[in-house]
């Protein structure tokens, strides 16, 4: 009889024990399909953004050979680079008039009245 009685509670400490590793098991197959479904978002999310800046690299790379042969800095012609140079120094002069005589059009700026 008392081995009887030993071997249910060794059989219920068994179960008890049985039970704890089971829900254990259970959470860890959860954290582990949430670590993968994590893992697939991020991947999904790193594909999109490869995607995107491939694409913007495409457009990138169209407009700069466009601006290339918009500007004649390309072999095959057009506007030449010392004309490039003029506009520049030609804007870069107008600004600067336009900076020294804004007291003309907008009043005067210096101290006070």
């Amino acid at each position: 009889m008392a081995s009887s009685v030993s071997e249910s509670t060794y059989e219920s400490q068994n179960d008890a024990r049985l039970d704890q590793l089971h829900s254990k098991l259970q959470t860890l197959r959860g954290v582990t399909t949430d670590i993968y479904d994590d893992a697939e978002r991020q991947n999904r999310m790193l594909d999109d953004t490869n995607d995107t800046f491939s694409s913007f690299t495409a457009s990138l790379s169209h407009s700069s050979r466009r601006a290339v042969h918009a500007f004649g800095l390309s072999s095959t012609g057009g506007v030449r680079q010392t004309r490039i140079i003029a506009y520049v120094v030609g804007g870069f002069l107008l600004l600067w008039m336009v900076w020294n005589t804004r007291g003309f059009w907008w009043g005067s700026t210096k101290g006070g009245v």
